[in-house]
Order: C-alpha cells, then sequence, then structure tokens
C-alpha cells in the first residue's frame, strides 16, 4: 500500500497512509495485504473490488457508481513484450476526495507516473484530475508499445519480402527461417490482441468518466477539453491497433505462401528430376534384360552407345524443360 498527497500541485509520498489517510489524494493498492484491505474499508465505509470481481467482464461490474463512489475497471498490459507478459485488471474508485487503485500487476504507467507527477506540475488539484493524468500516462504508454509493435511488424514485413533473397530464391531472408518469422508475427498478434483489448476498456472507460465528470464537481473548460482529448487518442490509437491487425493477418498469409512457394519449387525439382532420368531408366532396363538374342550384346561399340543413348535421353529433356521456362 503506498499512499499519496498534494503538495503545491505535485505528488508526494505518505509513508504511514493509514495513519494519514485524511490528507491523500491517492491510495495505491498493489498486491496489498487483506487485512489492510480490511482495515482501509472500515476506515473509507466503503468496498474496494476483489480480484475476482475485477475480472467480471461486463460493463455494469466494471463501470459503476456505489453511494457516490465510482468504480472504473480497465485491462492493462504488464511486461509487454516479455516471456512473462499478462493482463489482468486495474480498477480505479474515485470519490470527491481521494482516489483508490487496485492491481496484482505493474503496469509501467503505475511506475513513471509517480515520478513524473512528483517532479513536474501536471495541473492536479484533487482525485479527478489525478485520474484523467494517471489515464493519459496509461494511454501514451499503450501508444508506445503501439509504435514498437508497428516497427517489429515493419521488420517482419522487410525479412519476408526481401527482393534479393527472393532473386536468390531464398524467399525469407538469409538469417531467418519462416518459421522463426511466424514465431515473430505470432508474438506481434499477442500482443495486439491484448493491446486492442486494453484499448476498449479504456474507451468505456473514458466515456464513463465523461458522463460522471459534472457530478465531481465545478470541472473547468481545460480539463474536459483533456478528457475529449483523451477520448479522441483512444479511438484513433485503437484505429491504428485495427490497422497493425490486419497487416499482421495479411502478413500471416504472405508467409503461408511463400512456404507453399518453396514447397512447390522442391516437388518441381523432383519432378523434373523423374522425367529426365526416366527415360534413362528405361533404357539401361532394356539392355539389362537376360536375353540371348540381343544383337547389339555382340556389337563392339554397343556399350557406348547405350550410355550415349542414356546420355542424350536425359539431356534432351532438360533441356526442353529450359526452354520453356519450366526451370
Amino acid at each position: 500500500m503506498i499512499g499519496y498527497a498534494l503538495k503545491n500541485g505535485r505528488l508526494a509520498a505518505v509513508d504511514a497512509p493509514l495513519k494519514e489517510l485524511d490528507r491523500l489524494v491517492w491510495v495505491d493498492l498493489y498486491r496489498t495485504d487483506p487485512d489492510q484491505i480490511r482495515r482501509l474499508e472500515a476506515l473509507l465505509d466503503f468496498n474496494i473490488p476483489t480480484r475476482d470481481e475485477m475480472e467480471e467482464i461486463e460493463i455494469s461490474s466494471r463501470l459503476y457508481e456505489d453511494n457516490d463512489t465510482h468504480y472504473l475497471t480497465i485491462t492493462l498490459p504488464a511486461r509487454a513484450g516479455q516471456d512473462d507478459a499478462e493482463m489482468a485488471p486495474v480498477s480505479f474508485v474515485l470519490t470527491d476526495w481521494l482516489l483508490i487503485t487496485v492491481r496484482s500487476t505493474e503496469p509501467r504507467a503505475f511506475h513513471t507516473f509517480p515520478l513524473r507527477a512528483a517532479q513536474a506540475d501536471l495541473g492536479l488539484d484533487g482525485p479527478a484530475t489525478l485520474l484523467l493524468a494517471l489515464l493519459e500516462a496509461i494511454v501514451d504508454r499503450l501508444a508506445d508499445l503501439l509504435e514498437s509493435n508497428a516497427r517489429e511488424i515493419d521488420s517482419i514485413s522487410s525479412t519476408i519480402f526481401d527482393r534479393a533473397a527472393l532473386q536468390r530464391g531464398s524467399g525469407g531472408g538469409d538469417k531467418s527461417s519462416f518459421q522463426q518469422v511466424l514465431g515473430r508475427l505470432g508474438g506481434q498478434g499477442d500482443l495486439l490482441s491484448d493491446l486492442r483489448e486494453s484499448l476498449m476498456t479504456l474507451a468505456r472507460a473514458s466515456g464513463y468518466l465523461g458522463m460522471i465528470w459534472p457530478k465531481l464537481g465545478d470541472v473547468p473548460q481545460e480539463n474536459r477539453e483533456r478528457l475529449q482529448t483523451l477520448s479522441r487518442d483512444v479511438q484513433s490509437i485503437s484505429e491504428h491497433a485495427s490497422f497493425l491487425t490486419q497487416k499482421v493477418t495479411f502478413l500471416l498469409d504472405a508467409t503461408l505462401g511463400m512456404i507453399n512457394i518453396e514447397q512447390n519449387a522442391t516437388i518441381k525439382i523432383f519432378s523434373v528430376l523423374a522425367v529426365v532420368l526416366l527415360p534413362p531408366t528405361m533404357i539401361a532396363s532394356i539392355y539389362g534384360m537376360n536375353f540371348e538374342q540381343m544383337p547389339e550384346l555382340s556389337w563392339p561399340y554397343g556399350y557406348p552407345l547405350a550410355l550415349a543413348m542414356m546420355l542424350a535421353a536425359a539431356v534432351l529433356p532438360y533441356a526442353w524443360f529450359k526452354r520453356k521456362g519450366w526451370l
């Protein structure tokens, strides 16, 4: 449990939040002991959502009001891009004097925002503006993740459509096999899915915040505009995420197409070899028959003639295929 108070418009950490609750503006509950949560609920006289309640997907369970206390739950990625990345709900409990956040993971914004808010004046004058600034930091983080995702997708696209590699007949580049490309595409597709889910919950939360904003007191026009900008940013980022999702699908189809082309090229080589070697095999089979009356067996040049026939029977089909452009 970490408590923050406002000092000259900036956040300041409080060592003993339960003892100085009356001067706090934000309480961050990160994997807090249940006993501490019960003590905090007794002091505040309202409930703090549990993990099971936070994971419910109904909008009525994620965005609601209870006795002038507003509950907003969104889903955020933690350790995005790493092997142990996960998605988890984060709840915001908003009153007219206090903001409480409940989480079991560590999204990057919850680490960077308190540091930034302690060093710079972000226009914080209460829990509502604090929540708005925190949501802005979350959206900025999601935008950064989406930009990183877009760069990785562009890199994968360059790998798939490496023209020099395609001209050498080894599509996909020299360093990355198509199996690795599929793995990279799968990872970026999973990240995009998580970001789209998070953005969807953010869009709902920002819409709900705009609806309840008049109930939070006299809101300056500047903050109204910030909230509108936040909603527009979430919408535009969501649209870009949808575009990247379509691009990942296209690249996946292209990769599978490249794999089919390589497989067809391999099968074609075996087919050509079978056709080229079939006539020499037939000639060798004819002269491998054990019949007494075979005039060629007594010819002095019978063996060289058979070899020449087999060579010609192999070269002529190959030359024909080359002329037709089938090789």
